[in-house]
């Protein structure tokens, strides 16, 4: 059973939404960081990367940034730019990206849940990276991204999202990149008790995106947990900010790789050993984008190749089947030596968004070889985490992205 509760949201005053919304904090380098702040203060990566604040040269980590990210939340608070919701709601949290749209749930999901895997997990965690939020969350007093869960569609769910969307949205705004964001709230009592139950119903719920953030929120709920003399269960730190959406809603684009060097080979050696793995297409000008799982595109020297697996190499397994394990397996670490892809300097990660042309930049810039990856399914994620299983890295490329500042959950 999940528990997965409504809240009271600190949210953007009315008019303030488009102007405070902001990706999230990790998909920016600090100088990016910088310049979005820089071109709107009001942004709300002024707040979740709140070295912006200070000099270029100045620590990321120190102390001060985190009290400066803590003053400027209730600065904007007492300013007006947020107010607080009366009573604890469920939200509906809609993305549209290409004419597809997507209908999430903001709520709050239970680190207990998080303890026992009933929110289950498909990817390791770094604790080097977990704790730049850790002390965000801690100083800020809240938890300021949402965390990207996924659960198989429910029909209960969806009637009431259904029935919540024939009213007028809270917020209805297209952001820069044309991602159109709407927002309504579910302050029915009836419909709230409904959605608590239904979610009750549901065994299992999964991480899409976020899994050091969400490790983050649970260490800073423990932490808090372990200090209360007067502990019930019930205080606000034993449940996180979350954003739910049907499995049958979402999309997952390909995580493509880009390699530096052919590992001492030349083009038609490496091409020679790669028969082993794949059966290798005629060469191509134009980009080719796998089509089915078992296919992978490969650009080297100026060339387009379609990669099919061969059939001895496939595996029921739930990770050992996945097109980037094999790859993995197979070509990096086999043939061009890349055991460790999180630490390897000559392998590098580029997310489906920036597609195929991309690709052929890298690999003719700071990169010889690149390889398109067929996306893994949603399905695939599940049957991983069901498992007790864990993903290699950089299997999965969610979008829409989640903008941090419309929803925030106060400690």
């Amino acid at each position: 059973m999940a528990d997965i509760r409504p809240f009271q949201a600190i949210r953007p005053a009315k008019g303030q939404e488009e102007i405070i919304a902001a990706l999230p904090y990790d998909v920016y380098n600090r100088a990016e960081a910088r310049e979005i702040v820089l071109k709107n203060p009001h942004s709300f990566l002024a707040i979740d990367r709140a070295e912006t604040q200070f000099p270029e040269d100045a620590d990321m980590y120190a102390d001060c940034v985190y009290e400066k990210a803590s003053s400027m939340l209730k600065e904007w608070r007492e300013d007006g730019l947020f107010i607080k919701e009366e009573k604890p709601c469920y939200y509906i949290y809609e993305l549209t990206m290409s004419g597809r749209v997507q209908t999430g749930i903001v709520a709050c999901a239970s680190i207990d849940d998080y303890q026992n895997n009933v929110i289950k997990k498909h990817e390791n965690t770094r604790a080097e990276k977990e704790q730049d939020r850790i002390r965000h969350v801690d100083t800020c007093n809240a938890q300021t991204g949402p965390i990207f869960l996924a659960y198989r569609a429910n029909q209960k769910i969806a009637d009431v999202v259904a029935k919540t969307k024939t009213q007028t949205p809270l917020y209805d705004f297209v952001a820069e990149d044309g991602i159109g964001h709407r927002v309504w709230v579910i302050d029915n009592m009836e419909d709230i008790a409904l959605m608590k139950d239904s979610f009750a119903s549901i065994d299992a719920i999964y991480i899409a995106d976020g899994h050091h953030r969400c490790a983050s929120a649970v260490k800073v709920g423990l932490k808090r947990r372990a200090a209360n003399t007067r502990y019930t269960g019930e205080e606000e730190y034993n449940y996180f900010l979350s954003v739910l959406f049907p499995d049958n809603e979402l999309m997952i684009m390909d995580y493509n790789r880009v390699v530096k060097d052919l590992n001492g080979m030349t083009a038609d050696e490496f091409k020679k050993r790669l028969q082993k793995v794949y059966e290798i297409s005629a060469p191509a000008d134009a980009p080719i984008r796998p089509e089915k799982k078992g296919e992978t595109a490969m650009y080297l020297e100026g060339k387009w190749y379609l990669l099919t697996l061969n059939e001895n190499l496939r595996s029921s397994d739930p990770v050992d089947g996945l097109d980037v394990s094999i790859l993995q397996k197979y070509v990096l670490a086999e043939l061009l030596d890349i055991r460790d892809p999180k630490t390897d300097q000559r392998i590098d990660f580029v997310g489906g968004i920036r597609g195929l042309e991309e690709l052929q930049r890298r690999a003719t810039s700071d990169c010889v070889l690149a390889f398109a990856m067929y996306p893994t399914s949603i399905g695939e994620l599940f049957a991983v985490s069901d498992a007790g299983l864990l993903m290699p890295p950089k299997s999965t490329w969610f979008e829409p992205k989640l903008r941090s500042g419309l929803f925030i959950h106060e400690l």
